[in-house]
């Protein structure tokens, strides 16, 4: 994963146009190993000041899914996380996150970390 192991990222933003998305999301990405997604966001806790920040903006489940924009709104809140504009959400010290797309203008599976630069 881009040279940084699972314990760097501070926060993720997974498409979730299905509940079922996200846990196969976290398991292919490796946070979690496969057939463990339910699990493992059971054991966590994703809220923006839990262990595992995971959608801090509500995620398209939240929101609803706005169509061609829906996988730049996560890239949106990963970087508003690390430019430390998250408001009410704030993930405390955010300096790396996890992003994925598999729908809209992120269509073909694509994932970045994005990093915070002092």
């Amino acid at each position: 994963m881009a040279g940084v192991e699972r314990k760097d990222i501070d926060l993720v933003c997974p498409y979730d146009c299905y509940t079922i998305t996200v846990l196969v999301t976290l398991e292919d990405a490796g946070f979690c190993k496969k057939g463990q997604g339910g699990p493992f966001v059971a054991e966590h806790d994703l809220s923006y000041a839990g262990d595992f920040p995971c959608n801090t903006h509500g995620g398209q489940l939240s929101f609803g899914q706005p169509g061609l924009g829906g996988g730049m709104s996560h890239v949106v809140e990963g970087i508003r996380q690390l430019m430390g504009r998250g408001e009410g959400r704030q993930v405390k010290d955010a300096a790396l996150a996890y992003v994925n797309g598999n729908g809209g203008i992120m269509s073909e599976q694509v994932s970045l970390i994005l990093e915070r630069r002092a």
